[in-house]
């Protein structure tokens, strides 16, 4: 049998010194942002049961799941999504609460990437939760903490907006299959544009498969719903279109400019999402590094329902953008590597510790001799050595 104990999982990998500074650094920011809109923050298990990412609640496709058996032989999966355990939260622990009650959470999520095409099956992801709120005041609410969560770490992120409701009016007057309706809507999310043209050349040309075929190229500012609506006799297709309009135009009155967009093929998880859907971008990343959404009719599954919007981050993917850049603090390298003579090692201790306390990165040795010592100090970029003894000396390495 192969032996793997020296490589990780696919999709998966090992974070080292920056990279874990880096990705610190993401969460701190983006829980300060939270935090101080007034967002409280949860924690949900590693490991749920599979009953609660059904995919016909989740839309999350069983293969893509981690998934193990409990000592009951009870179906398990590894988190693939936070939304839904907090769903679960909200409608148990939290049911007495008063809406509406605002979360945040910073966590791993697991799901599992076919061909991985440059995405990784661990994500650290972070977001919030508004439940028991709707209307336009929510989702400016939520949609404007995603940009100020995205402005604090980078200046050149750009928002783009859709609306579920737009696909699913189209979607059901295509006269297909479900299966071949969530091919259609995956060739779409992808903006795979030859494949979606040839399923749906196989169709009648109805107004609505014209429409749908348009949607991957309905991308940029008030024009692009201009002539949606031209195209578009569905009254709720239509009603839906004149509120991402408003919706638009209230985040022009902030300044926004061209940071936000509108992307009428938006998407993803449409039978998760129920109205205004939202994707954040930053360059340098291939993926959003945001998600969001309204979903009023999700809790509807734990028998009480609310209206919720959320978002979630992919702290790793801004991190790493951020890293490239330079924005992430680098690693402080201690300022002094303190070494006991023999019988000092206590003392030693305790020097280092004062020196901490003064604000002063000092690193112990571990080393027997001075010798290793300096050596040490030297190849890591130390500046100063501290050799406790009967007396104190400090030592110049000539870094």
């Amino acid at each position: 049998m192969k032996n793997y104990s020296k490589i990780t999982p696919e999709g998966t990998k090992d974070l080292l010194f920056e990279e874990c500074l880096a990705n610190r650094t993401v969460s701190s920011i983006l829980g300060k942002v939270f935090s101080q809109r007034g967002f409280h923050e949860v924690l949900t298990p590693g490991i749920e049961f599979y009953d609660l990412f059904k995919e016909e609640v989740s839309g999350i496709p069983m293969e893509a799941m981690f998934k193990m058996s409990d000592s009951k032989g009870r179906l398990m999966v590894v988190r693939p999504d936070s939304t839904l355990p907090i769903a679960r939260m909200v409608t148990t622990r939290l049911m007495n609460e008063r809406h509406p009650i605002r979360l945040y959470y910073n966590q791993r999520v697991y799901r599992y990437n076919p061909g991985l095409t440059g995405r990784s099956n661990e994500v650290m992801q972070t977001g919030i939760e508004l439940i028991g709120a709707k209307g336009k005041r929510a989702d400016l609410e939520t949609i404007t903490t995603a940009v100020e969560a995205l402005s604090k770490c980078v200046p050149d992120f750009r928002i783009e907006l859709g609306n579920a409701k737009f696909y699913r009016a189209l979607a059901r007057k295509l006269p297909v299959s479900d299966s071949e309706r969530e091919q259609i809507r995956q060739l779409i999310e992808s903006k795979n544009y030859s494949a979606l043209n040839s399923e749906l050349d196989k169709l009648e040309q109805t107004q609505a498969v014209n429409m749908i075929r348009r949607l991957p190229r309905l991308f940029g500012g008030v024009e692009v719903l201009d002539e949606a609506i031209t195209m578009c006799e569905d009254e709720k297709a239509l009603r839906s279109l004149e509120y991402v309009r408003e919706i638009y135009n209230d985040l022009m009155k902030i300044g926004l400019g061209d940071r936000v967009m509108i992307d009428l093929g938006l998407v993803q998880r449409n039978d998760y999402y129920s109205d205004i859907v939202f994707s954040g971008y930053v360059m340098g990343s291939g993926e959003p590094v945001l998600i969001g959404g309204r979903y009023d009719k999700l809790l509807d599954n734990f028998d009480r329902p609310a209206a919720a919007i959320g978002f979630g981050i992919n702290v790793d993917a801004l991190a790493n953008v951020m890293m490239k850049r330079g924005n992430v603090p680098q690693k402080k390298k201690p300022d002094v590597l303190v070494h006991s003579e023999d019988g000092y090692e206590i003392k030693a201790i305790k020097y280092t510790s004062d020196l901490l306390g003064a604000g002063i990165v000092g690193e112990n040795s571990v080393f027997e001799t001075l010798e290793q010592a300096l050596d040490y100090a030297k190849f890591n970029g130390i500046k100063k050595l501290t050799l406790v003894g009967e007396e104190i000396k400090t030592i110049d390495t000539g870094v």
